[in-house]
């Protein structure tokens, strides 16, 4: 699996965990007949901050996968050109010496 389908994947997952923790205090009060702001907090209280923690935490290494694989892409593009114009460089000054000598 390359690196951008890994960080895709978990940049979806730290959206996932993130919805959880609101849906689930909402089905936690989906018995309640009145609702309002302070019982919607009181249960996501109730749902804890688990969910949120790992939502952060699979968003920045989702983050720095992709990051990663697009450092990589630079650097491997930067490096086939130089290895391009080096060896141009190369094949010009051998066409010149051979040009000189005949």
């Amino acid at each position: 699996m390359s690196r951008r389908t890994t960080g895709t994947l978990l940049l979806v997952i730290a959206a996932f965990l993130y919805g959880v923790r609101y849906l689930s205090a909402a089905i936690f009060g989906s018995g309640v007949t009145s609702w309002d702001s302070d019982l919607f907090q009181e249960l996501l209280n109730y749902v804890g901050t688990a969910p949120q923690s790992w939502s952060i935490a699979a968003l920045i290494l989702g983050l720095f996968y992709l990051i990663w694989a697009e450092y990589e892409a630079t650097s491997s593009k930067t490096k086939e050109s130089l290895k391009r114009f080096v060896s141009d460089g190369i094949v010009d000054q051998e066409a010149e010496s051979q040009n000189k000598t005949e």
